[in-house]
């Protein structure tokens, strides 16, 4: 399918009305249908459907033991909170929609230039923009202000190879989200010879939302404008940027997905509840009450009576679900986003760049991230390529710490004229889509080079062209001019003029780019090609020797550095012209235009003369090693997915300490061109993973992009073995797809908790201390080769209980980013795409540290304190109504007041566990010292079935405390009910200011202003509302507050409530003291820590590894590279002796039974 586009042709265009708009509106509802569509969507979910249930039960008078209120308080305020802040999160987005619609473009109209705005742009208008205008919608170029037709968008230079035209159309494909491709033709009217049909690329078009650079103007025609209509029921949306946006998938964390099975958990205990007191009421009133004089129940009831009690325990009882903490966790963790993007030690400060957090949901996953895959260029790399050394014709110049642009051997090549040389460096400087531009002012890229280029910038598309072209310069062989299709150069005194005839673009699947030119000296025809060994090499003429040039290969990889192979060939006229022929044939075609062009290429690039070799370097970023050595002491494997050679990859992965040199790391290789080849290896590979799992070894593996591809598709049980089993895996030569791929891998849980004897438990037996829990199922989802594949990835089992966060630097990146649990994006040269798409965004891969082991840390330990707090102070509440019906004839009575039940949800237990998002258990500087402490994070030990239980018997404990002490103290000195209730509220006021001071690490004013501030509010407010003689508490808390007996009473809970718990925290933290609670222990003394013994990790299949950690973390880092590629299944090696101060010893390691236990698909 393909559309028409008439250009600036209102009469014959046929578009107007087919197409959509450019209006945008990124707005979710409208003034009309805010209320309804909010309140579906908050009722879609089940709790807040749960509580809608229980309110409208209450307005049955008959069966509710409290006032209505005490239920539509909490839920309309609960509701009024959340629809408040989608009212101005959706307020937010409409301005600066209304300010993007309204903007003031220029279009050419009847050949005068016309302001609209943005939004009343039309598929077909001719658009004019200028210098740093905003790209309004997706254009295709037709004339700037260059005279070479060029323009400029953020760094990406895009050709622009037609003249101005005003009246033609353009044949282009329905609208797709591929933002790197456009198959489209441009046919004008009346037709010209020889120019009928002008093929376009992406490279003619310009898409929407980039800004024009360094061009004055530039003209072109709206080809699919933009429309985001999100509240419709449909998008659309026909720009490539919109289409590819899509709507980003909902990431529900680990800790959400426990809080919903607890949740779970405790519904079915309520149930049960309900179930056992319904029918005691039932035989009570039949058998007992029926009895008392005073009870006045009819001879003959009605069919309903028997359900009575049993909905009026459920009224009593379904506060035990917390009606407040969706919207507590949804404050706190938008308080956890802000920390993020106010963290002053987390901005770039080269460029000024702060952290930001997109996705204010899901901090507490940063601090249970278990599998990071990272990009190399621009990610772990400074991404400022610099030429380093070269091998031309078999003759090596430059060294290792040296230059080759001053090494006099090459110097004196360069002064004598030598052929091989001047090819060699023609080939550099030309063989690229670097444009030279004059202008007074000289960029710091060109300082180096200005003596020699005069005032000449070079603009180029990639760091690579970027640093070749100016080591050409360097090296006298300077691009001084492009004019058209004209090159001008500069050889030493000489001056040199080609003519480009085609330009044979760097695809991913080529691995090369090749330019056909014209030396306007003696007219001769040369192919100048440059590209990966894999892809020059085999194209070499058949008398070539190229021995030498692979060992050059190997050599400068080992060092780490980027290499690139230069070749050429000189081309008959005849055979040109026959090949181009097919060349414009294939670029005018609309049907798989990109297959066509690469069979006509692959026609043209062969019979090659290598030139030679070059070797780039990518210096590495700042404390790049650091990071990741820390990280790796936290218990986080890596994947390192890269587009470099192998040798470059594994240098590179040593640098960045992702393995260890011989003897403490072992790298193994996963090779193979076929299905059997790469199936043998890595049967072999395993065979060794499996026979080293019982020694402490750092095994890593690497694996290039076809093998990778090959155990995707073929093997990919065997491949999910391989990933647990290893600490590292180095991916080379990795295309952007695959990394997609790889980044699918998303290791999810599949936890089989034994809920039915978990409810039992609580039910029956306040003693239990965990919860029997089912063994691991391991299962893989491992990603697709391609799309077709994904019906059968989605039905692979889900995988075991890790979370991978990807991280990324350009557009390539944002799939992988994407498909992560945790997407991280760092804004760097190659533009925004990675920090736009990634839920956090950080200026260096350094800040990742921080925010895992700092942020990502804090926010777990604080929700789940958070989450089990607000399970605690619900369910004791609910206890002493449970405890109490047994003294009030099994007959759902409440205790409390209905204001008092309102209050104490909404306002008397919230504020001061909200404050906990300032709660710190460790310093930072201890946190950053010690990562090892994240294995708790990472295995779940501060929010599971067994500390859930803990908080469970808690609040069971305290219950009766409350309970027992209310009633001896005064229900039998004849006081109202409405007393007794107000002292038992009191007494969970009181435990629960000293739960939370008791659980809180680190107090701040704030914290102190909540805690003891809240409990003085307390009695203010009772005071108040008992100065009310309607409230149903008239006088009650004056009359309390005048006797000693209540504070005695209150006195007499709190000793008794947390006498208990205190001493078993003592005891704990003497006798039985977490590393954590060494590390506080130690912050508090200032002393060393010499030894703290093991470690004992949570009962897994695969159980994680913990390096040691000691008070000093030294570093041992071998620059020297040392060849650790072992294929050997008996290859058997070992640590040396560790630290002499161990934090933690080594695990046991993974099990051998992994393979038994591992479901077959």
């Amino acid at each position: 399918m393909k559309r028409l586009v008439y250009i600036n042709d209102d009469e014959l265009s046929p578009t107007h009305g087919l197409y959509c708009d450019n209006r945008i509106s990124n707005r979710k509802y409208t003034l009309f249908n805010f209320l309804p569509k909010n309140l579906m969507e908050q009722f879609s979910r089940f709790m807040n459907q749960y509580f809608l249930l229980i309110a409208c039960l209450q307005l049955w008078s008959l069966i509710t033991p409290v006032n209505p209120a005490s239920t539509w308080g909490p839920l309309i305020f609960i509701f009024a909170v959340s629809a408040t802040k989608e009212a101005w999160d959706d307020y937010n987005r409409y301005l600066s929609d209304k300010k993007a619609n309204e903007k003031q473009v220029w279009i050419v109209r009847k050949g005068t230039k016309q302001h609209i705005q943005a939004q009343d742009i039309c598929v077909g208008n001719l658009v004019w923009l200028r210098e740093n205008d905003e790209v309004p919608c997706d254009l295709v170029l037709i004339g700037t202000s260059d005279p070479q037709g060029l323009c400029y968008v953020e760094t990406a230079a895009l050709d622009g190879e037609i003249d101005l035209k005003t009246r033609g159309v353009i044949e282009c494909p329905n609208p797709d989200k591929d933002i790197l491709r456009l198959d489209a033709n441009l046919r004008l009217f009346p037709p010209f010879i020889d120019n009928d049909v002008c093929p376009l690329t992406i490279k003619n078009t310009i898409l929407q939302s980039c800004y024009l650079r360094n061009t004055e103007w530039a003209c072109g025609v709206a080809v699919y404008t933009g429309n985001f209509l999100l509240i419709e029921m449909h998008e659309c949306n026909e720009t490539k940027l919109g289409m590819s946006r899509g709507i980003p998938e909902p990431k529900l964390t680990a800790m959400d997905a426990m809080i919903d099975k607890l949740t779970g958990a405790i519904f079915v205990f309520q149930i049960v509840v309900v179930i056992v007191l319904g029918i005691a009421g039932n035989v009570w009133k039949d058998t007992e009450a029926r009895k008392q004089w005073y009870v006045l129940y009819p001879d003959n009831d009605p069919w309903y009576e028997l359900l009575v009690i049993p909905l009026r325990f459920e009224l009593l009882c379904s506060i035990m679900i917390p009606i407040s903490i969706k919207v507590s966790l949804d404050l706190v963790k938008s308080l956890y986003a802000k920390f993020i993007d106010w963290d002053r030690e987390m901005i770039d400060l080269e460029t000024d760049t702060p952290s930001h957090a997109t996705n204010t949901a899901i901090s507490e996953d940063l601090g249970q991230v278990e599998y990071i895959l990272t990009d190399k260029t621009g990610t772990l790399t400074e991404n400022k390529m610099v030429f380093r050394i070269c091998c031309i014709s078999g003759n090596f110049y430059g060294n290792e710490a040296g230059d080759a642009s001053k090494d006099k051997r090459l110097l004196n090549a360069i002064s004598s004229g030598s052929p091989d040389v001047v090819r060699f460096l023609t080939v550099m400087a030309i063989c690229n889509t670097v444009i030279p531009v004059r202008s007074n002012i000289i960029s710091s890229l060109a300082l180096s080079v200005c003596s020699k280029t005069g005032a000449i910038v070079y603009k180029a598309q990639s760091q690579d062209e970027d640093a070749l072209v100016h080591a050409a310069a360097k090296l006298n062989m300077v691009l001084t001019n492009k004019n058209g299709n004209i090159l001008e150069l500069r050889f030493n005194t000489s001056a040199i003029q080609y003519e480009v005839l085609e330009i044979l673009e760097f695809t991913s699947d080529r691995k090369r780019m090749s330019v056909v030119v014209r030396d306007c000296q003696d007219g001769k025809i040369l192919l100048l090609s440059k590209g990966a060994d894999e892809a020059i090499l085999p194209c070499a003429s058949a008398g070539q020797q190229t021995r030498i040039f692979n060992e050059a290969v190997e050599q400068y990889s080992q060092l780490g550095l980027r290499t690139l192979c230069l070749a050429w060939r000189e081309l008959k006229e005849d055979e040109y012209e026959g090949w181009s022929f097919m060349f414009r044939e294939a670029n005018s075609t609309l049907v798989d235009r990109e297959w066509r062009i690469a069979e006509v290429c692959q026609r043209l690039e062969h019979d090659l003369e290598v030139l030679g070799v070059t070797a780039i370097e990518d210096r590495l970023q700042d404390g790049v090693p650091e990071t990741i050595y820390t990280l790796r002491k936290a218990g986080i494997n890596f994947w390192m997915l890269t587009g470099d050679k192998q040798n470059t990859a594994i240098q590179i992965a040593l640098s960045c300490n992702f393995i260890s040199p011989e003897p403490k790391g072992q790298l193994l290789l996963i090779d193979g061109k076929t299905e059997e080849e790469v199936g043998r290896s890595l049967e072999r590979v395993l065979l060794t993973m499996r026979t080293t799992a019982s020694e402490p070894k750092d095994v890593a593996f690497v694996i290039d992009g076809w093998a990778l591809e090959i155990a995707l598709k073929h093997y990919w049980k065997a491949f999910t073995e391989l990933a647990i089993l290893s600490r590292t895996a180095i991916c080379c030569r990795v295309t952007p797809s695959q990394k997609a791929q790889v980044g699918a891998l998303r290791f999810r849980p599949v936890i089989h908790i034994s809920y039915f004897w978990f409810v039992c438990a609580l039910v029956f037996s306040v003693a239990m201390l965990s919860v029997n829990t089912m063994h691991y199922v391991i299962s893989s989802l491992l990603s697709l080769v391609s799309r077709q594949n994904i019906i059968v990835l989605v039905q692979i089992l889900k995988s075991c209980d890790y979370r991978t966060l990807a991280i990324g630097d350009g557009g390539n990146d944002v799939r992988m980013i994407q498909q992560a649990d945790i997407g991280v994006g760092i804004s760097g040269r190659e533009g925004q795409q990675a920090a736009r798409a990634a839920d956090y965004s950080i200026g260096r891969f350094r800040f990742l540290r921080r925010l895992i082991l700092v942020h990502g840390r804090y926010s777990y330990n604080r929700t789940a304190f958070l989450s089990q707090y607000s399970f605690y102070k619900s369910l004791l509440i609910c206890f002493i109504q449970i405890f109490f019906s047994f003294i009030s004839g099994v007959s759902g009575t409440s205790l409390f007041n209905s204001v008092s039940l309102m209050a104490y949800n909404v306002f008397y237990t919230s504020i001061p566990v909200l404050v906990s998002v300032l709660d710190k258990d460790l310093s930072e500087e201890t946190v950053m010292q010690h990562p090892q402490i994240l294995f708790y994070c990472q295995a779940g030990r501060l929010l599971n079935p067994s500390t859930f239980a803990g908080w469970f018997g808690r609040s069971l404990f305290h219950a009766v405390v409350v309970f027992v002490i209310s009633i001896h103290a005064y229900a039998f000195e004849k006081s109202e009910m409405e007393e007794v209730g107000m002292v038992a509220l009191s007494g969970c006021i009181w435990l629960q200011a000293f739960v939370v001071t008791l659980e809180t690490n680190s107090f701040t004013i704030l914290q102190h202003l909540a805690i003891w501030g809240n409990l003085i509010a307390f009695y203010v407010i009772n005071w108040i509302v008992c100065a009310i003689p309607s409230s149903g508490m008239y006088t009650i808390m004056f009359r309390l507050c005048g006797q000693p007996s209540y504070w005695l009473t209150i006195l007499l809970m709190v000793a008794a409530g947390m006498g208990p718990i205190l001493a078993i925290k003592y005891f704990r933290y003497t006798y039985r003291p977490s590393k954590i609670n060494t590390l506080q222990q130690a912050e508090r003394l200032g002393g060393p820590i010499l030894s703290l013994g093991n470690i004992e990790p949570q009962q897994r299949l695969i159980e994680k590894e913990v390096a040691p950690l000691s008070i000093t973390q030294p570093k041992n880092r071998n620059p020297v590279y040392e060849p650790l590629l072992s294929d050997s299944p008996n290859t058997r090696r070992s640590f040396g002796q560790g630290t002499p101060f161990d934090f933690f010893q080594s695990q046991s390691r993974l099990s051998s039974s992994y393979s038994r236990n591992c479901k077959d698909n």
